[in-house]
């Protein structure tokens, strides 16, 4: 019997480190978890096995991202979304398209949703703090910090960890998208909009391209490129899409 039981422990312990060595959790060294760091916001980190250790937490604090943004949006009324770079400077002939448009969507009874960040999100920012509207800063942690700009009101200003989080708060809230020049994140941005559009996800509303010099090649390439040559949408895939010069004719959609 006491034979029995030693051979039952031994062929346990031998168990037990085969599955150690073919990388079961047991295997994951401090070292790889330290890489999981609170507020970095990553999805993966420290190899697949730290990252499947922490992913039933992370659920907790994804939700939590969405219940403050739910719970603040809550208070504030019908909103447009303006995006575009962050390199915008304060002089840039774009910087002062942003601060116009945002001054006329409050003076038209909507709240302003930026990316919360500087340069053409500031610019927003700062006209609708001007025209005494509600200024929204939808915020990101990035490696390189992202600092929130000062004509946010700050019971408006969320920084989240998710960018996936971040992009369900600008279409749920957003009667409108308005495009200004920007970049990879502004494409992003863009594309999510008329994605769930497309797709009847969310509610149809206006997505306004502002800057016909900017954006002509873009919309030149959807047409001709994407639906005239490959067919891949249809018509009725650019009724929703608009290209603007000025702040006025964007209203003028809105309305």
């Amino acid at each position: 019997m006491q034979k029995k039981k030693k051979a039952t422990q031994a062929k346990n312990k031998r168990s037990s480190d085969d599955v150690r060595e073919k990388g079961s959790p047991e295997a994951i060294k401090v070292a790889d978890t330290e890489t999981i760091k609170p507020g970095n916001g990553k999805l993966q980190n420290g190899g697949a096995w730290a990252d499947f250790m922490h992913d039933g937490w992370r659920v907790f604090k994804i939700m939590a991202e969405f219940v403050t943004g739910f719970e603040m949006m809550a208070e504030v009324g019908p909103a447009a979304t303006i995006f575009g770079s962050a390199r915008v400077e304060a002089g840039d002939a774009y910087y002062k398209l942003a601060e116009e448009m945002a001054e006329l969507l409050v003076k038209n009874g909507l709240g302003v949703i930026t990316g919360g960040g500087p340069g053409i999100m500031e610019a927003a920012n700062k006209g609708a703090k001007k025209a005494g509207g509600a200024s929204i800063g939808f915020n990101i942690f990035l490696p390189h910090e992202q600092e929130s700009n000062r004509y946010i009101d700050r019971d408006k200003l969320i920084t989240f960890n998710y960018f996936f989080v971040r992009k369900v708060m600008f279409v749920k809230y957003s009667q409108a998208f308005i495009a200004l020049p920007g970049g990879y994140g502004t494409l992003d941005e863009l594309s999510e909009a008329i994605t769930l559009i497309q797709t009847k996800k969310i509610t149809k509303f206006p997505v306004i391209l502002i800057g016909k010099k900017y954006w002509k090649g873009f919309m030149k390439w959807i047409r001709e490129t994407m639906m005239e040559e490959y067919h891949y949408i249809g018509e009725n895939d650019l009724e929703y899409l608009y290209l603007v010069d000025t702040p006025m004719e964007a209203m003028k959609v809105i309305k």
